[in-house]
């Protein structure tokens, strides 16, 4: 099963970096359908791989001097999606508590996910004719980061995609920033929800072992992915983009069925 695990980690990331969407949002649903672990379990593996990518992504940024978020505009986002990276995973908790069976949870968040999946998908096919806004009020920064920090920790996911859709139509960034701007984010929200999850159940059940190999096969894999998208153009990335926002509509349904009840 680690084999599987680490070849998911790796794939994901790799997809993920090529498309601009970050591995969380494959890894979860991916882990879900393959089976074998928990819901709170794929929760703290994936929360762990897209934290320690975030990390190395913006360390990354800062050592070599790149352009940087815009700290006016980015701060009141990552502080509020930290606060949302809280209270998204207990409200987590308080669903898979008040189920019968917790593992009913995982349906939950495929739903959540298929739905903003498909919200996502339509916002790219249509981008280009939807009006986009530059938000600078540092209160309404706050909330929008809040909202963006509780549905990805929520569903268990980094927010790639969530993040870009956002960052396009409420502050007008072309994909770049964008790009920059949602890594820092993911990095404050990712941050909160795995030490939540850590301070309330411990490991969730994965080993030491287990997420350290995760998280080295999911850099190894981005390393990749950023190494690919470098060499081919953007129509290519957008195609893959979509094709990959269907794929994983897919798998959410089939999760969905796979967490109700018989």
């Amino acid at each position: 099963m680690d084999a599987i695990v680490f070849a998911i980690s790796f794939l994901a990331s790799c997809v993920g970096a090529i498309c601009g969407l970050g591995g969380g949002i494959i890894i979860k649903p991916v882990m879900d359908a393959v089976g074998g672990f928990s819901v709170s379990t794929v929760n703290l593996l994936a929360g762990c791989v897209v934290l320690a990518m975030s990390a190395y992504s913006v360390i990354l940024m800062f050592a070599k001097g790149t352009e940087r978020p815009d700290a006016s505009t980015t701060l009141p986002i990552a502080i509020g999606a930290a606060v949302g990276g809280l209270c998204g995973k207990q409200l987590f908790s308080w669903t898979a508590e008040a189920l019968p069976d917790p593992e009913e949870a995982g349906a939950i968040q495929a739903a959540i996910l298929l739905v903003v999946t498909l919200a996502t998908l339509l916002y790219t096919l249509f981008r280009s004719r939807l009006p986009s806004h530059r938000l600078q009020n540092p209160a309404l920064n706050a909330c929008v980061g809040f909202v963006l920090g509780a549905i990805s920790s929520f569903l268990g996911i980094g927010g790639g995609p969530i993040n870009l859709a956002v960052f396009f139509f409420l502050y007008s960034m072309d994909i770049k920033e964008a790009a920059r701007n949602s890594l820092f984010v993911i990095l404050f929200s990712q941050a909160t929800a795995v030490a939540a999850i850590i301070a309330g159940q411990g490991l969730a059940g994965a080993s030491v072992a287990m997420i350290l190999g995760m998280i080295a096969c999911g850099l190894a894999g981005g390393i990749a992915g950023r190494a690919i998208n470098r060499k081919i153009d953007d129509v290519t990335v957008n195609r893959l983009f979509i094709g990959l926002m269907v794929v994983i509509c897919g798998i959410c349904v089939f999760n969905i069925s796979s967490h109700m009840p018989a």
